[in-house]
């Protein structure tokens, strides 16, 4: 699974990367300074089962506090869009297929409203960010409609003899959109009988904006929220787009605090909207702190994190999986759960084995849910936070 972050440039983008990653990338106000995608680990949040079963986990991957488990997943902070991108405008060819391999999209708009359309500086609040909200969505739509378009031929040949679904999936498979992401798009729209050739420019750009808002969806973070004049803009665009997911975000604000816990002058755990001083601050590291603790509890804290749970399960809907043995929760090590892995809604426990290793899917005999020892077979559909144990022949 992997979370694209996108928007134009001088955003924030490489901050919100960072922020979420706490690798170190180029950042500046000019436009552009992302040319290669920057690639890095981030973190969403799980309650860990630690707590149900009275132990303490010693994760192998991410980490544990206080019960809360930080699971790692893949994020991508590719070039800038601009208005005209599918065009080939500014990077426009380069950011497109970066993004053919992401799942989700996380927005990042300049809700301070102080760069225009091309990521320019203007005069703060002089620009209106939900502009930018519309040209993006517009700009991946025109991008998958001139991928139709370019391949129109060969789609109605193919569709003639397998269908339109299995035409269109297998078009657009190479931007990661499943079989149902087709499929829904087709009943909803009537389209799925309807001979290809037949179609008008009218139905192919309709069919591109709604495949694209179900294959590849996008949650919008408003970022620069403590900035004069910005979280009435993230306001204004809740109000604009009521059935959008719009989170404040200071990418900045993630920034400062975790570069203060790392130093030991504050304990604060990630999505938190407060924390505590612990470490000797002079007057001038007070303040500053005083000032971040002001925004963060005004605002329920920077959004970093809230951005990227929201997109891993409310958006992909994926669950969390512990494997664990109903008399042992340890590896061989020693390690107390030491793995979670994130699934896609609906896997099942012959998915989770083969998670694990493939042998032990070839030779599934059950899964043991380790809570209520019940056992299950391989076709049991996964529900979020099971600790499953897999049994299997040698």
């Amino acid at each position: 699974m992997l979370i694209g972050i996108v928007g134009k440039p001088s955003t924030g983008k490489s901050s919100f990367f960072m922020a979420a990653t706490s690798v170190a990338v180029e950042r500046s106000a000019r436009p552009f300074t992302t040319i290669k995608p920057n690639h890095a680990i981030g973190y969403v949040e799980v309650e860990c089962v630690e707590k149900y079963f009275n132990v303490k986990c010693n994760p192998r991957t991410g980490y544990c506090v206080e019960g809360r488990r930080f699971v790692p997943v893949e994020l991508l902070d590719v070039a800038g869009l601009v208005p005209g991108a599918h065009e080939g405008k500014g990077l426009g060819n380069k950011f497109l297929d970066d993004l053919r391999q992401a799942d989700v999209l996380v927005h990042i708009v300049d809700a301070s409203g102080s760069t225009n359309e091309n990521g320019e500086r203007v005069e703060a609040g002089s620009y209106n960010p939900s502009n930018d909200i519309r040209f993006l969505e517009a700009e991946l739509e025109f991008w998958i409609k001139g991928i139709m378009d370019n391949n129109w031929t060969k789609l109605s040949k193919e569709a003639r003899t397998k269908g339109n679904e299995e035409a269109l999936f297998n078009q657009f498979t190479g931007l990661k959109i499943s079989r149902d992401a087709v499929a829904r798009t087709l009943n909803e729209l009537g389209l799925k009988e309807k001979t290809l050739e037949l179609w008008n420019d009218d139905e192919k750009l309709t069919f591109a904006k709604r495949m694209r808002a179900i294959g590849k969806p996008i949650l919008i973070a408003a970022n620069k929220c403590d900035l004069p004049g910005a979280y009435k803009n993230y306001e204004k665009m809740v109000k604009e787009f009521p059935t959008y997911t719009i989170i404040p975000c200071s990418a900045e604000a993630e920034i400062a605090l975790k570069s203060a816990a790392k130093n030991n002058f504050i304990k604060y755990i990630p999505g938190d909207a407060d924390f505590e001083n612990v470490g000797n601050l002079d007057e001038q590291q007070k303040k500053a702190l005083e000032f971040l603790r002001a925004y963060t509890k005004s605002a329920k804290g920077t959004g970093v994190q809230k951005a990227l749970n929201a997109a891993v399960f409310d958006f992909l809907k994926y669950i969390a999986i512990f494997p664990g043995g109903v008399n042992k929760l340890a590896d061989s090590d020693g390690n107390v759960l030491p793995d979670v892995f994130l699934f896609p809604p609906g896997s099942t426990a012959l998915d989770f084995a083969a998670k694990i290793h493939k042998d032990m899917a070839k030779n599934f005999i059950r899964a043991i849910n380790a809570r209520t020892k019940r056992a299950l077979g391989a076709d049991y559909v996964m529900q979020h936070r099971d600790v499953l144990e897999i049994v299997f022949g040698r």
